[in-house]
């Protein structure tokens, strides 16, 4: 198994630091969300996207799908960003994980890498990806 687990990317950690990531709806950065198959390695080490062990098929183009971002927030001494669920229409693949990351910065820097737990399939039909809900404690980036 390629996949081990979700990742916060240390690179995006820093990056955070030099304000190379603007999440905010409407203003700020493209982030895309990218497909692989269980024959990628990714980890928190995971710099940038890739096609390498990338998805393909009907329904998915190569670098993924645009998210739609939800302006970052706060709640107690957590800051949390998160994005609208993504669909892939009619779509003939299999994936076992994904990455995102931010298309609009230089070298196509990484954020998040998931991993899907298992392969999951879908044949001429919708393959979504379900964000958790924005909050402190749930958001698919939280930083406490």
């Amino acid at each position: 198994m390629a996949f081990t687990g979700n990742f916060m990317c240390t690179s995006f950690k820093k990056e955070l630091m030099t304000a190379t990531h603007d999440f905010t709806a409407s203003t700020g950065n493209t982030f895309k969300l990218a497909m692989y198959t269980n024959s990628a390695s990714f980890t928190a080490a995971t710099t940038a996207y890739t096609a390498t062990n990338e998805v393909s098929g009907t329904g998915y183009s190569a670098g993924g799908g645009t998210l739609t971002n939800v302006t970052p927030t706060t709640s107690g001494t957590t800051a949390y960003a998160d994005f609208a669920d993504l669909t892939f229409s009619t779509a003939t693949i299999t994936a076992r994980g994904a990455l995102i990351y931010n298309d609009t910065a230089a070298g196509d820097p990484s954020v998040v890498v998931l991993d899907f737990g298992a392969d999951k399939t879908s044949t001429a039909g919708d393959f979504t990806i379900v964000f958790p809900t924005a909050g402190a404690s749930t958001a698919i980036i939280r930083i406490a």
